[in-house]
Formats: structure tokens, sequence, C-alpha cells
């Protein structure tokens, strides 16, 4: 290596060091203000979060909502929508045939659970209606679930129906319920089942 070439290296270094001073000294309160906060690593927050979950590249479920608070450690994670959660169930040509809304939910990536609670409404296209406190949406069995008290809505037949536990599929085309409180039925109904 040629001294002229030693000299250029050297010029470059000490100005590159020089650079790096200048800019490092311009960011000093700024990092220090990051390493005064509180910061927690295993927390990830999100906002106006949109999720969509596929099979095969045919999308099959949206998830939407206003914040997320993603809680990972070590054997476990967690999603945590505290400010409400609308999931949209998808069919085949993509079009949503049911809905869950809550006040908040948690998903559990373990189990492959949503535990949604508060003002929980679970409908369909037809205006069927499952409202309750609290619904378990399984998403391995696609079946929603609860032990709680529900209320069971079916507009078109004019019946509401109460009872303690239930468990229904995706698009409330079968619900069952494990024990049944009081219920509205609608008068024709016997009528045609009488003729």
């Amino acid at each position: 290596m040629t001294k002229e070439n030693r000299t250029f290296l050297r010029q470059f270094f000490y100005i590159f060091l020089g650079i790096l001073c200048i800019s490092c000294s311009n960011n000093v309160e700024e990092i220090d203000s990051l390493l005064a906060e509180d910061l927690q690593t295993n927390i990830e927050r999100g906002k106006n979060i949109r999720i969509i979950y596929s099979d095969s590249a045919v999308a099959k479920v949206i998830i939407n909502a206003p914040v997320l608070e993603r809680y990972i450690s070590y054997n476990e994670r967690k999603d945590v929508f505290p400010k409400g959660i609308l999931v949209e169930f998808l069919d085949a040509n993509k079009k949503v045939y049911s809905w869950l809304k809550a006040d908040k939910a948690i998903r559990e990536d373990r189990t492959s659970k949503v535990t949604a609670k508060g003002n929980v409404i679970f409908y369909n296209e037809k205006n069927e209606k499952l409202e309750s406190a609290e619904l378990i949406w399984d998403e391995k069995e696609r079946i929603v679930y609860t032990e709680k008290l529900i209320r069971i809505t079916q507009a078109e037949k004019g019946d509401t129906t109460y009872g303690f536990g239930s468990k229904a599929n995706q698009d409330l085309s079968r619900i069952e319920i494990k024990r049944k409180v009081q219920g509205k039925i609608n008068v024709s109904d016997f009528v045609t089942a009488i003729n």
C-alpha cells in the first residue's frame, strides 16, 4: 500500500469518525428519553388493525379492531383487543355470511380460541342473533360457544329464546342451547305444524 493510499484512508477514517460523532450527539437526547421510558419489549401495539385468515390462499375470516396489543413471551403469545373487535366470516365467494362483535376480546395463540366479552353479538345475514356477555370462538372447530346467559333472536320467525350455555356453528344455521330458560314462539308456526 502506498503512502498516498494510507494518507487517504486515514483522512477518510477521521472524516467518517467525525460524521459519526456529530450524528450521534444530535440524537443523545432522543436516546436518553427512550431509555428513560418504561419500554416493554414483549408487547407490540397497533391501531386500526385488519387481520385476514386464509386457508389455501382463500380468505376465510377478517378481524377488524381499533387497537391490538400482542403479548409475546417465551412459551405463549396472545392478542388483546381492548377497544373492541369485529370478526367477519367469509364463504368461498368471499361474501360475509356472519359477524361477531364485542367490546373486547383476547385471542390465545396456543389454543386458537378467541374469548369475546361485553355486549357480544353474533349474527348472520338472515338477521338471526345470538347475544351474550361472553362468547368463545374456536377457530379450529369453527364454532362459537358459551356457558353464560344467552338470548337468541330469529327476526324472520319472530322468535326470542333465552338460555344458559350454547354452541353454534359459524353461520348460525345450527344452535344448541344447553338449558332453555324462556322462549317466545310465533303462533303461526304452531298453526302450520298442526295443519
